[in-house]
């Protein structure tokens, strides 16, 4: 007999907003965020928004590394003291939490080993093999002339390079992670995914509400998750 899985809020936190979505809702709620926001006042005004929401459990993406579900560094557009911060007592029920780009990438999954990548300020990346989540940290790696990864294919990027040049490098990237990783597609999400015209071979965009599908997929097993690829 199969366990029902509990009533999830998701919550996708940003530099500039922090949305979430519970489960049977259709509408996201959106919270201004920024440098001023602190994990208390998340919580605090994520609990008033949702208060006629009935759920068991939390799914929060983090914009920043996350290890064995709690926030290994301080995100860089929000206030301090995320590390450290008990999030479970704080809502009152059990708390699961992911690197953004490893959430949008679960809820982008179709099968497979599929490479997920957030073309944003930054460069999020994640792998999914099997339905088995493996969040990766690719963006500071070297990738040429004494720079990143990120370096190019970031906000930073975009703004040195301009728009033509830097397409041509997330096409370079694209395919050189995809076959270094020996993926079997690739899926682009982030704010500067739109801002690719052609998509090379094995490539896709995302939907940016993905973030939410993977907030609910992580209470699945991840057996669940083995769906044969569209």
């Amino acid at each position: 007999m199969t366990k029902k899985q509990p009533n999830v809020l998701v919550i996708d936190v940003g530099g500039t907003h922090v949305k979430l979505l519970c489960t049977g809702q259709s509408e996201p709620i959106k919270i201004p965020s920024g440098p001023e926001m602190t994990p208390r006042k998340m919580v605090t005004e994520v609990r008033k928004a949702a208060a006629k929401w009935k759920y068991a459990a939390v799914s929060i993406g983090y914009p920043g590394p996350v290890l064995h579900h709690q926030p290994v560094a301080e995100p860089h557009n929000l206030a301090a003291g995320w590390v450290g911060f008990d999030f479970k007592k704080a809502f009152g029920c059990p708390v699961k939490i992911v690197n953004d780009a490893a959430m949008q990438a679960l809820g982008s999954y179709e099968g497979g080993r599929m490479l997920f990548l957030g073309l944003g300020t930054g460069l999020g990346s994640a792998m999914i093999v099997d339905g088995i989540l493996e969040p990766m940290e690719l963006a500071h790696l070297p990738y040429k002339n004494g720079r990143t990864y990120e370096d190019y294919v970031g906000e930073r990027g975009l703004e040195r390079l301009g728009k033509k040049k830097w397409r041509k490098c997330v096409t370079d990237v694209i395919e050189q992670l995809k076959k270094a990783l020996e993926a079997e597609y690739v899926v682009l999400g982030g704010g500067n995914s739109r801002l690719i015209k052609q998509f090379p071979e094995g490539a896709r965009l995302g939907d940016n509400a993905n973030a939410f599908i993977g907030g609910f997929r992580l209470w699945e097993p991840a057996a669940a998750r083995k769906k044969v690829r569209k």
